[in-house]
């Protein structure tokens, strides 16, 4: 006897679950974004006093990149609960883990107060933001590809990605009002507004997930009762996924590179004052980022739609080779030490970079089976981030250090990108329209 699959679910709940999706994603990456602008502004300061600036930015830098460090544990971790215990459960434990982490951070005293306790505190916030992190990208992105058609599985998907340019554009637009602060008080209490506007992030979250069922796919799977002799999720992806995670870790780390270079990274070169940088006034490089972030999120939008009807690897492929274009044109623009030429370089990167990032999320969780999708995806995509966006804003600033020329920031992500594109001309395409196509176009067998 077969069960009645589900009705397809109403627009309604399906928006609901794709806002919910994309609400963790926001959060995640307001917080990146708002640590990245205060590390770039205020936090060599503030917490990372040692009379060297290029020292102090790095270390700022560096206890942004611990938190990528933890990522592939929490994609363990968290995977276990989604993949076994439900989608739903998971995302809920990593969003209020993330909300948490954040609001604590705008309550820190600074390192005049409590001396070096202020960074170790800061570096542990960090961490946990970064476990929950690794548990909600993949968790977020696998519940919204499972309720939706899986013809329209990139469009309804598209949410998860958005939360990237939506929480990056709230995190300046947070800075942009902070800036208009005297500069002193910027620094003495500014900076820590942000960080507590997280929890009205944290709450309206938790609102909208309440309100969202488990995935059709995963409660099917849990009434099958199959999940119940199956081994832990990591094994099965490490014994047989391990190529497809490695393959989809390079990926994104051509695409982590590039977007947190040009959103972490660019905001500390353009505002720091020479040799560090090119001396440019804060708000108007806030103002650029902010339109280059709209941008990579219309630019998400387009990928993704483009990806479901004409399949995710010629779209992201065609992304991968578009933001090299742009990433060898983004640190010549902005050596001409204009406000406009650096956001016209943060423009070109985010809108390129907008393409290869669309489709991504569904693309990733099509590459695992339904029992494992939530692991292999997160594992996969936080092995890339650490190797790509937690560690391109550090790489960016020793190369500016040791060759005193920007355009070399260039090359490296250039490279970086490269192995995305050859990453995805060695997977294989997944998206189901032209998966039914290509089985169409197929020969029938001959009839004996």
């Amino acid at each position: 006897m077969t069960t009645a699959p589900d009705p397809a679910p109403p627009r309604s709940s399906l928006l609901r679950v794709a806002v919910a999706s994309g609400v963790g994603t926001s959060l995640e990456f307001y917080d990146f974004a708002i640590y990245g602008t205060a590390t770039a502004l205020v936090f060599t300061d503030t917490f990372f006093r040692t009379g060297d600036p290029w020292f102090s930015t790095f270390m700022g830098l560096a206890t942004f990149g611990t938190g990528f460090l933890m990522a592939p544990l929490g994609a363990v971790l968290f995977g276990w609960v989604g993949d076994r215990r439900g989608r739903r459960t998971a995302l809920m434990l990593t969003f209020l883990g993330m909300g948490a982490a954040t609001v604590v951070m705008g309550l820190l005293p600074s390192y005049a107060t409590i001396g070096v306790a202020a960074p170790v505190l800061l570096v542990c916030l960090r961490l946990v933001h970064g476990l929950c992190r690794g548990g909600e990208t993949g968790g977020a992105a696998t519940l919204a590809m499972e309720h939706a058609p899986p013809e329209r599985r990139a469009l309804w998907g598209v949410f998860t990605a958005l939360g990237s340019p939506v929480g990056t554009i709230l995190a300046n637009v947070a800075f942009m009002f902070v800036l208009f602060l005297p500069a002193q008080d910027v620094s003495d209490w500014g900076w820590r507004l942000p960080f507590l506007f997280g929890g009205v992030v944290l709450v309206l979250g938790i609102w909208v997930r309440r309100g969202v069922r488990e995935s059709p796919e995963f409660r099917a799977l849990h009434d099958s009762g199959a999940l119940q002799t199956r081994r832990a999720p990591v094994v099965e992806v490490l014994r047989t996924g391990w190529r497809r995670v490695l393959l989809a870790a390079g990926v994104n780390i051509g695409l982590n590179s590039t977007t947190f270079a040009l959103s972490i990274f660019m905001l500390s070169y353009a505002t720091a004052a020479a040799p560090q940088g090119l001396g440019l006034p804060r708000q108007p490089i806030v103002n650029g980022a902010i339109l280059a972030l709209v941008l990579h999120g219309v630019f998400n939008v387009v990928g993704a739609v483009a990806s479901d009807r004409f399949g995710r690897r010629p779209v992201m492929m065609s992304g991968a080779v578009l933001s090299i274009v742009a990433a060898l044109s983004i640190f010549p623009l902005s050596a001409q030490g204009t406000v406009g030429a650096v956001t016209l370089a943060m423009c070109l990167g985010f809108a390129a970079t907008g393409v290869l990032f669309g489709p991504m999320y569904v693309y990733f969780g099509e590459l695992f089976s339904r029992e494992q999708r939530q692991t292999g995806m997160g594992i996969a995509f936080h092995v890339g981030a650490v190797l790509g966006g937690g560690i391109s804003p550090l790489v960016a600033n020793r190369i500016l250090a040791w060759t005193g020329d920007a355009v070399n920031i260039g090359y490296y992500l250039a490279c970086a990108l490269l192995l995305s594109l050859v990453c995805l001309a060695v997977l294989p395409e997944t998206a189901p329209r032209r998966l039914a196509a290509r089985a169409a176009a197929q020969p029938a067998p001959a009839s004996v």
